[in-house]
């Protein structure tokens, strides 16, 4: 970083000149990704399709790049996107159950670790520019995966239940086999971006996100470290976050102004905020 009381006017004007030009080239564009709601009960299953929720890296492929959920580019390696279509994909960068660790640190390198890339699989889950249905578009998806013919390039298994007992069975069973829950999407419905009723997920707890204000210091045996996070909800609500970190997070928390998942019990009656909320991860970069 420059100071300006060590440089000639106009030498600064030049550099403050060239960060303004730059400026609209570094920003980024959050891809229009279509969201999921909660489950809920009561549903009509017969015009849903269900699949495993797969705990890894949202990677939008744009046509010529991947995507973070926040718009950044992914540093994939060349081989794992060659022979990629130019129709945009929606999936998972996953490395399997129980790995979300991995395929974050994969994620999230400048400079792409073949050996960390070569245990990552693309789960693919919808084609966000095709104009049909949900059920359309699954037929579609599978033949373009199927074109693709890459190992490492999956379309995500879906299949239909008749019954929420069915659908609490298999639920139960991902979650004893390490899985994270499940996902249901109706089989009419269109791609649209944004959180909708379309798309669902089902899982054990509710998790959601929330944007990192300050680190708030601990005491007793974590003096010296973090004692909790003081984050903000999308809807500006804030609250103190300070179970579920290990060691080595308290002393290397996340940094204001990231953002974090946390799981929680349902919400405070009047607060709204969460009741019994827990760390779980940091978002990966975008």
């Amino acid at each position: 970083m420059f100071s300006v009381a060590n440089q000639p006017r106009r030498a600064w004007l030049r550099a403050a000149l060239s960060l303004l030009v730059a400026a609209p080239a570094l920003a980024q564009t959050a891809p229009p990704l279509l969201l999921a709601g909660r489950h809920r009960s009561g549903i009509d299953l017969r015009d849903w399709w269900v699949s495993e929720k797969y705990d890894g890296v949202r990677g939008y492929w744009d046509g010529q790049r991947l995507r973070t959920r926040g718009g950044e580019t992914i540093a994939a390696p060349a081989w794992f996107t060659a022979g990629w279509p130019a129709e945009p994909m929606d999936g998972e960068l996953w490395a399997g159950r129980g790995r979300f660790a991995q395929a974050q640190s994969a994620v999230a390198r400048q400079q792409p670790d073949d050996a960390a890339w070569r245990g990552l699989r693309y789960m693919v889950f919808d084609l966000p520019a095709h104009a049909g249905s949900f059920d359309e578009r699954l037929s579609a998806l599978n033949g373009l995966v199927a074109r693709i013919d890459r190992a490492w390039v999956q379309a995500v298994p879906q299949r239909k239940v008749a019954s929420n007992a069915e659908l609490q069975a298999l639920m139960r069973q991902v979650v004893r086999g390490g899985g994270e829950g499940l996902m249901l999407h109706r089989g009419a419905s269109l791609y649209r971006a944004g959180r909708g009723d379309d798309l669902l997920k089902l899982k054990t707890h509710d998790d959601a996100e929330a944007r990192v204000v300050a680190h708030l210091p601990g005491k007793g045996r974590h003096a010296g470290r973090l004692g909790a996070l003081l984050v903000e909800t999308p809807e500006g609500k804030r609250f103190a976050l300070g179970t579920g970190f290990t060691d080595a997070q308290r002393a290397d928390p996340p940094p204001v102004g990231s953002w974090v998942t946390y799981r929680y019990r349902g919400l405070h009656e009047g607060s709204g905020l969460p009741r019994f909320a827990s760390f779980m991860r940091a978002r990966v970069s975008g």
